[in-house]
């Protein structure tokens, strides 16, 4: 058995090194291919695009990673992918890189001999998501079209924290009308259709539970894997490190191990991940060691959209397919009810900023070594102090300071935006949740670790007017990160399918 994974594990790693080859021919002439949704302000962005290539996938490359993918023999089954798939890597990338327009047309002559072919399934499904496609780019640069938003509630005076209200509302719009997800039914609990609820991963569980079991989820499910436009694989990295993780050993090859067998199962048992090499499957997941988890199968970790917490690009997290996870830490369950009432507007905040954290990772120690204690206009402390209330402490702050911690995501800026109190990014590395849409320089400060020194004099140095702006738009970007149960338009379940289905969108399957 030990022999059998590591000849399909290798099989994965060279066919995974061939597939990345591709897509990279693929991106650089991306002048073949329709230009991706771009969801920006052209005043503002000048056509800032999504950071998602549009990708096709033919056929013929399919047919090779099923052969490769279901035999019994990986070894015989390289062999073959060399020698009958594709006489030489030229030929490949020509293969690849046809687009439609450069596809075989009869002379005019002879076209009324070849039939009308009825439409697949598959090819409708693309339909929909062109026409969705060509929604989006004319709502994008039309702001004053018919898809603008008007709606004052959900986005007020066409507030300046999205890229493109306009493009976003509609894009959106589409997402209600078209998107399908068929969730895997393979794998039994607690590692899979199961989660944490609540605690620092809580959304890995509230995720799972709402899609499976929630009436928000069921408008999005279906039974019909035809006719989904994305596989979700619902299996718990939290729990996996809970009942299978030998506490100390920091051997995560039982991790990568689960993730392998569960994706095997459903490429053997169903033909949706060897279609399209997975590029439209998806995981979700929180915990810290999910992105070393989803090494267990290369094409996952290559090709697969994963929707982590721990968003670090300078550790495989690309922008371009996955996702970046909010991190929200639900104390039994449930968000601090002095977090979600923030004081009126104008309440007096005493204190200019606010931490309390462990020396955790390497951005803390750096943070603390030069305002620990120091200025008691900058509450900065290791252990907070016998009398202070957490809570308290944030809604007594202008602005809420979130370094990383030994990953780069933290529960931190989330509290910050519930509670009013401007978020002050301290890290590396690290994509924002939402960032296809939202404009975090509206609502957020981003201080570079190198700056730290100067903490006070750049937060001093935000004009008192400007401050003002941040915390209005944090009132308008709150809803985008709330757990509702049942959940809401808008909110953070729905944001997160939002950003699922602009990496599908862009996503063209031939």
């Amino acid at each position: 058995m030990k022999s059998f994974h590591a000849k399909y594990s290798s099989a994965s790693v060279l066919l995974c090194f061939c597939i990345s080859s591709i897509i990279a021919v693929v991106v650089i002439s991306g002048h073949h291919f329709d230009s991706p949704v771009i969801i920006s302000d052209s005043k503002q962005d000048r056509y800032t695009p999504l950071w998602i290539p549009v990708v096709q996938l033919r056929s013929k490359l399919k047919g090779a990673y099923h052969r490769l993918a279901i035999s019994d023999d990986p070894s015989s089954t390289i062999q073959r992918f060399h020698s009958n798939d594709f006489v030489n890597q030229t030929s490949l990338v020509n293969f690849v890189n046809l687009s439609s327009s450069q596809e075989f047309e009869p002379p005019l002559n002879q076209r009324h001999k070849i039939p009308k072919r009825k439409a697949s399934g598959e090819q409708k499904l693309e339909q929909g998501l062109a026409r969705a496609r060509a929604s989006i780019r004319r709502a994008a640069s039309s702001p004053n079209s018919s898809s603008t938003p008007n709606d004052d509630v959900l986005f007020p005076g066409g507030s300046v924290v999205y890229r493109n209200p306009g493009a976003f509302y509609q894009s959106y719009t589409e997402m209600e009308k078209k998107f399908k997800v068929y969730v895997y039914s393979e794998g039994d609990p607690p590692m899979t259709h199961d989660g944490p609820c609540k605690d620092i991963y809580s959304i890995e569980g509230r995720f799972i539970n709402e899609m499976e079991n929630g009436a928000a989820g069921r408008r999005f499910k279906t039974e019909n894997p035809q006719r989904a436009h994305v596989y979700f694989m619902p299996f718990s990295v939290t729990w996996m490190v809970k009942y299978l993780y030998k506490p100390l050993t920091y051997d995560l090859t039982p991790l990568r191990n689960f993730v392998s067998d569960y994706v095997r199962m459903v490429s053997v048992r169903h033909p949706f991940w060897n279609r399209t090499l997975g590029a439209d499957h998806f995981m979700l997941a929180c915990h810290d060691w999910a992105p070393r988890a989803s090494e267990g199968n290369p094409l996952l970790f290559n090709t697969s959209i994963r929707v982590l917490c721990n968003a670090n690009t300078s550790e495989g997290f690309n922008p371009q397919k996955d996702v970046s996870l909010p991190e929200i830490h639900l104390y039994g369950g449930t968000v601090s009810s002095k977090l979600i009432s923030p004081p009126p507007p104008n309440t007096l905040r005493p204190y200019l900023a606010f931490f309390a954290g462990g020396l955790h990772g390497p951005i803390r120690p750096i943070l603390l070594a030069h305002w620990k204690n120091r200025d008691k206009d900058l509450q900065i402390h290791e252990y907070l102090p016998k009398g202070l209330d957490y809570d308290s402490m944030v809604l007594k702050s202008k602005f809420c300071l979130c370094p990383s911690g030994y990953e780069v995501a933290s529960p931190r800026i989330v509290e910050a935006i519930y509670a009013e109190c401007v978020p002050v990014i301290l890290s590396e590395h690290y994509a924002l949740p939402f960032s296809d849409v939202l404009r975090w320089e509206a609502f957020s400060v981003k201080v570079e670790v190198s700056e730290i020194s100067r903490l006070k004099e750049v937060l001093m140095g935000i004009p008192e007017e400007k401050y003002g702006r941040l915390v209005e738009n944090l009132r308008v970007v709150r809803k985008h990160f709330e757990l509702n149960q049942p959940a809401k338009r808008f909110d953070v379940f729905h944001m997160i399918l939002h950003s699922v289905w602009l990496r599908r969108i862009n996503l063209r399957i031939a």
